[in-house]
């Protein structure tokens, strides 16, 4: 029984984190919406030499490099719970030897233990 509350527990936090992933493309998705809009609506003006601030292609760039990284979460989420319903949520994909409950709990989604984390960076 302790296990299954275990696995309950990390379905429970891997859902909840892809409740957040999810809001935070769509709201990436409107960011992008507005800047396209900003965009087409100064479509004669000059915003790359403007000395007052940020251009529309850097707001672009920062925001599309948001939702890809909401993306890749969304994609590591999906293969959590896929190893969860396998029965190999927890081993890392590495070593194959458990991975810690602190990092788990800290990284749901995570599929490397934390010593073959630091190898791969």
């Amino acid at each position: 029984m302790h296990l299954q509350a275990g696995r309950d527990d990390a379905r429970r936090r891997l859902l909840i984190k892809a409740d957040e992933v999810r809001a935070d493309l769509a709201a990436s998705d409107r960011e992008l919406g507005h800047i396209m809009s900003a965009r087409a609506d100064s479509a004669a003006a000059d915003d790359e030499h403007d000395p007052e601030g940020s251009t529309v292609t850097s707001d672009w760039s920062l925001v599309a490099g948001m939702r890809a990284d909401a993306l890749e979460q969304q994609t590591e989420i999906a293969a959590a719970i896929a190893r969860l319903d396998a029965g190999t949520y927890g081993i890392c994909l590495s070593c194959q030897r458990q991975i810690s409950k602190e990092r788990l709990e800290a990284r749901p989604a995570a599929s490397l233990c934390i010593g073959c984390a630091r190898v791969r960076e």
